[in-house]
C-alpha cells in the first residue's frame, strides 16, 4: 500500500493539480451563490444589474469541468463497474477499453474547447447579454477543466497499461483497505 509519502512526484503533482481544480470548481459554486442572492436582493431593491444571470451560468459552467478530472480521479463519476465485474478474469481489457474511449472523447472536447478560446479572443467575441462580456474570458475555465480532464484520463490509462491498476477512487480504496 502506498503512502503520500511512497508516491512519484508526478503523481503527487497531478493529484494536487486534480484536487486544485476541485476546490477552484467549489469556490465557483460558492460564487454562484453569492451571484444569485445578488440577484434576488438587486430586484427586491429596484436596481437593475445586467448579466447576473449569465455570471451564474458561466460559473455553472467553469464549476462543472474544473471538477471533472478531480472527480474522476476520486471516483465518483458514473462508472460501468457492473459491467467490469461481470467480465471477471478479462475486466483489465474492459478497463483498458475504457480508458481509450474516456482518454480519446475528453482529447477531442479539450482540442475544440482550446480552439474555441483561441477563435473567441481572436474575433474578440461577446456574449448577447447587456453585459457584454469577452466570451473568451469564461471559456478559458471550461478549455482548462476538459484538458485536466484529458490529462487524467490519460494518466490513468498510461498507469493501468504501467501497472495494470488505475489511479481512481484509489485513495479510498487505501483507506478501506487500512481500515
Amino acid at each position: 500500500m502506498a503512502t503520500a509519502v511512497d508516491k512519484h512526484p508526478v503523481r503527487r503533482v497531478l493529484d494536487a493539480v486534480y484536487d486544485f481544480a476541485g476546490y477552484v470548481a467549489a469556490l465557483c459554486l460558492l460564487a454562484i451563490l453569492l451571484v444569485i442572492v445578488a440577484q434576488m436582493t438587486t430586484r427586491w431593491m429596484g436596481i437593475s444589474v445586467p448579466g447576473l444571470a449569465e455570471y451564474a451560468g458561466y460559473l455553472m459552467a467553469a464549476a462543472s469541468f474544473l471538477a471533472f478530472a478531480h472527480g474522476l480521479n476520486r471516483g465518483v463519476h458514473i462508472r460501468v463497474n457492473l459491467f467490469l465485474t461481470a467480465l471477471g478474469q478479462h475486466r483489465f481489457w474492459g478497463e483498458v477499453w475504457c480508458m481509450i474511449i474516456g482518454t480519446a472523447a475528453s482529447s477531442y472536447l479539450a482540442w475544440y474547447a482550446v480552439k474555441l478560446v483561441y477563435w473567441s479572443r481572436k474575433l474578440n467575441d461577446v456574449s448577447q447579454g447587456q453585459d457584454a462580456t469577452p466570451l473568451w474570458i469564461v471559456q478559458t475555465p471550461v478549455a482548462i477543466g476538459a484538458v485536466l480532464l484529458a490529462v487524467c484520463f490519460a494518466d490513468n490509462l498510461i498507469t493501468l497499461l504501467a501497472t495494470r491498476r488505475d489511479n481512481i477512487g484509489s485513495d479510498l480504496v487505501e483507506q478501506s483497505h487500512a481500515e
